[in-house]
């Protein structure tokens, strides 16, 4: 059964998938709609699952469900995967992408390679006070407590310990 997102228990399981590039409106409204239709009949061993799913800056997709009535199975969870490689595949998406995701000075999102996190704290395009995105939370309440995280306060912060000054 679909909720909306803000209608779903605060202790609902969460999915953060991040795309690797902004998405239009359309794209965003596409998701919502496939989304909102696979959700409605998404089951875990023949039993309901009360799910939501929303976009979020035109960037990253969550995917909650609600367990204190059915839990998802590992077959349920691959195929809400399959529906984001699915949905990926048909917009030319990649919502896998493991980039570092970070709002930049103007209040875009920009994500760069990993491999260049250490990099882009050297050269200043993460600051400390960077707003930078943890999407491994595991539950809503986490997504909306520590989902947006200073740089300093996540695994970025020992780049910044390293620096001299």
């Amino acid at each position: 059964m679909y909720l909306p997102f803000d209608q779903i228990e605060f202790e609902a399981r969460v999915w953060v998938y991040q795309a690797d590039r902004a998405l239009t409106a359309q794209e965003v409204g596409t998701i919502t709609e496939v989304l909102k239709a696979a959700l409605e009949g998404w089951e875990a061993h023949g039993q309901q699952l009360t799910a939501s799913a929303k976009v979020f800056l035109n960037r990253f997709v969550v995917i909650a469900v609600d367990e204190t009535e059915a839990m998802p199975s590992g077959c349920s969870i691959d195929k809400s995967t399959h529906w984001l490689r699915e949905i990926g595949g048909q917009l030319g998406v990649d919502f896998f992408d493991r980039s570092v995701a970070y709002i930049d000075e103007h209040g875009h999102v920009q994500t760069i390679p990993i491999t260049q996190a250490k990099a882009a704290v050297a050269d200043e395009r993460i600051l400390p006070q960077t707003t930078v995105f943890d999407n491994l939370v595991a539950t809503k309440a986490q997504w909306l407590s520590r989902w947006k995280i200073r740089a300093e306060d996540g695994w970025l912060k020992r780049f910044f310990m390293n620096q001299t000054t």
